[in-house]
């Protein structure tokens, strides 16, 4: 049956959910020229290599903070709501075809595991990142599983503080966590590579009173 770690707070939980939003207005602003960009989920608006300028300026702040030989790669930032409801309504999908015993309320929670409910969902805010650590040439480093890994793919490895995997795959955790904690991003537990700033769930996690970043449109 699907699970989670049990101290690992969803991002489905009224104790995020409840967390009001008090919108800052900041633009977003393209990563490309400013941190090292993956294509893999590239789309033709190049929605995927946008942030919220303030987020952006912390993840090129974190990257100074990494050691030489070591540098932050994005996969993907900002997430048009309609694809974040596509993602999140396939992967639900997936889970009730897998486990027909699960309620709609359990799937639900299950799904956020992976992907954020809509009406919550840090990446449609360009509030979020998802992202890993690469070598000077572009060859990614061990971590453990391949970003955006669901956790019935990697029988629970893409947790961040899954037991296990391997010495290098944790240690290379450990070392991104080290530069973007001090930007003042947090992580999802559920996902090594999911770090966010000004969004709900950071907002639960340092105590804020609210979010800073709520759903946005890319322009132009």
């Amino acid at each position: 049956m699907w699970s989670s770690p049990n101290d690992v707070v969803l991002i489905s939980d009224p104790r995020v959910t409840s967390i009001p939003v008090q919108e800052c207005g900041e633009p977003l602003a393209d990563v490309r020229g400013r941190l090292r960009v993956d294509t893999r989920l590239a789309d033709d608006a190049g929605a995927y290599a946008h942030l919220r300028a303030g987020l952006l300026s912390r993840l090129e702040h974190a990257e100074s903070l990494l050691p030489d030989g070591y540098h932050l790669l994005v996969v993907e930032g900002y997430r048009p709501i309609a694809t974040q409801r596509d993602i999140f309504e396939g992967y639900r999908a997936e889970l009730l075809a897998t486990y027909p015993e699960m309620t709609e309320a359990e799937s639900h929670v299950a799904a956020s595991r992976y992907v954020s409910p809509v009406e919550v969902a840090p990446h449609t805010a360009g509030a979020a990142v998802d992202l890993t650590l690469c070598s000077p040439d572009g060859v990614e480093y061990d971590m453990g599983t391949q970003v955006n890994d669901n956790p019935e793919q990697s029988d629970g490895a893409c947790y961040t503080g899954a037991p296990g995997i391997s010495d290098d795959a944790r240690a290379h955790r450990k070392l991104l966590a080290a530069a973007l904690e001090p930007a003042g991003l947090v992580n999802y537990p559920t996902e090594w590579w999911h770090w966010s700033y000004g969004d709900r769930y950071w907002a639960m996690v340092t105590g804020a009173r609210h979010a800073v970043y709520g759903p946005v449109e890319l322009t132009g």
